[in-house]
């Protein structure tokens, strides 16, 4: 029997390729400046958050919240893609990442 519901091995997964792109894009770009950073950081984020919410024992009772915060964090990234890529915003990797965000903030909120 598995510990995590569908729904949630979905979220987990979805977390997990966002943040792997949100690295491999910091890391290709550090020379760029801010961007790279942003991009390590957003990627570091989704972890961070991804932990908090199944991994970290101590942090269940506070589940709620931290799916919210996950959410949240998953749309203002959706958002500010457009914002600072527009109208070059057809890149397939963007594509790619803001379709698995977009899936990642309808689990999430269906996961509630």
């Amino acid at each position: 029997m598995s510990r995590f519901t569908p729904k949630q091995i979905g979220i987990i997964v979805l977390t997990t390729i966002t943040a792997l792109i949100h690295l491999f894009l910091g890391f290709t770009s550090l020379g760029d400046g801010f961007f790279g950073i942003v991009f390590l950081l957003n990627g570091l984020g989704y972890l961070t958050l991804l932990a908090a919410l199944y991994f970290i024992p101590q942090l269940a009772d506070r589940r709620p919240l931290i799916r919210w915060a996950l959410l949240g964090f998953t749309a203002v990234t959706f958002v500010l893609y457009f914002v600072f890529n527009w109208p070059d915003v057809w890149s397939v990797l963007g594509i790619i990442d803001k379709t698995v965000e977009l899936i990642l903030i309808i689990l999430l909120w269906l996961d509630r």
